[in-house]
């Protein structure tokens, strides 16, 4: 029997509008507008796009909703482009595509995200149909931001969990990512999907959402709380590993018990562009590392690498380059302890 390879990635489909500001400006005032771009932007959607660009040697293929619009078209192209199978992505003539803008301030690289739902919020767990599935690892993603596997599943606690038991039950291994949005409803949506998830990547703030432990001091990341969250996600059901990135670097808790820890690359200040897509390009070298047999350390290595390469430009995966080219970020620049 052949073993199951590739990753298939399902969730929100958007297109980026990435404008660079001068400055954030307060309700009712100005600020101006340096530069502009259309990037891809969604947790699948980036991840695959991520993915190709580190020339993964194995299949990509995309689950989701688009419009008829021309911006459907535009992921539709973008992905063929890079060999991303979209024959698992519909259309809704009904809808239009998903956008966000991203305002990114020049000087800070801080982003502000105005989204704009569209045909993601009409996902459902009938689009996922993983009959003659062939995939390793299925990755799902942004929970928070998908109306309808968000809604509450009498036997799995939401929609969400169902579609992964259904992967899994497919054969898949399961990976979920969440998307930071200013909230309470953290701890009700995303615990339940735990116990049908492998892997479970986040960033400290969704961490700190999720369990309810202060991570972040300021600035600076409590690296006592960093740990005890993560125990606090694998005691939720993570069957594998709890992931969890910062700024800093990035952790993973194994159902052993063991806490690997991964400094980011000391990217000089000036070679950092933008920072959106940054999470969704340390989630691909993670899945890329897991896909590939590699242990965890080295999967966290690419992760952070392959983060440290999006930062160097504007768009969501403009910048990741082939995997080796981003493992050279770190032996150039080295890591933070």
């Amino acid at each position: 029997m052949t073993s199951p390879r590739g990753i298939l990635a399902g969730g929100n489909w958007i297109v980026d509008q990435l404008k660079i500001i001068d400055r954030f400006p307060q309700q009712d005032a100005l600020c101006s507008i340096l530069d502009e771009a259309t990037s891809n932007g969604g947790s699948p959607f980036n991840l695959l796009v991520d993915l190709a660009a580190l020339v993964a040697p194995f299949a990509l293929s995309g689950v989701g909703l688009t419009g008829s619009d021309e911006a459907g078209q535009w992921v539709r192209e973008t992905c063929r482009a890079r060999g991303i199978d979209t024959s698992r992505l519909g259309v809704r003539a009904d809808s239009h595509t998903s956008y966000t803008d991203v305002m990114t301030v020049r000087d800070t690289g801080r982003r502000t995200f105005f989204h704009q739902r569209g045909a993601n919020a009409l996902l459902s767990a009938s689009h996922f149909d993983f009959t003659g599935c062939c995939a390793k690892i299925f990755h799902l993603g942004y929970l928070l931001l998908l109306d309808r596997l968000d809604e509450v599943d009498a036997e799995f606690g939401t929609v969400a969990a169902r579609v992964l038991h259904r992967a899994t039950q497919a054969g898949c291994k399961t990976s979920v990512d969440v998307v930071s949005e200013d909230s309470d409803r953290f701890a009700r949506l995303v615990l339940p999907t735990l116990s049908q998830v492998d892997y479970c990547i986040l960033n400290e703030f969704e961490a700190e959402r999720t369990t309810g432990i202060p991570i972040r001091q300021g600035d600076a990341v409590d690296e006592a709380a960093l740990a005890q969250a993560a125990h606090r996600l694998l005691a939720a059901g993570v069957r594998e590993w709890v992931i969890i990135h910062h700024p800093g670097g990035a952790c993973a808790l194994g159902r052993d018990g063991n806490l690997w820890q991964q400094g980011s690359v000391r990217l000089p200040p000036m070679s950092i562009v933008g920072t959106v897509g940054a999470g969704d390009a340390f989630a691909a070298g993670v899945l890329y590392g897991l896909h590939e047999e590699k242990d965890i350390s080295t999967a966290l290595r690419y992760g952070v690498c392959a983060a440290a390469a999006c930062l160097g430009a504007v768009g969501s995966s403009d910048g990741v380059r082939p995997l080796e080219e981003c493992l050279e970020l770190g032996r150039l620049h080295g890591f933070r302890t």
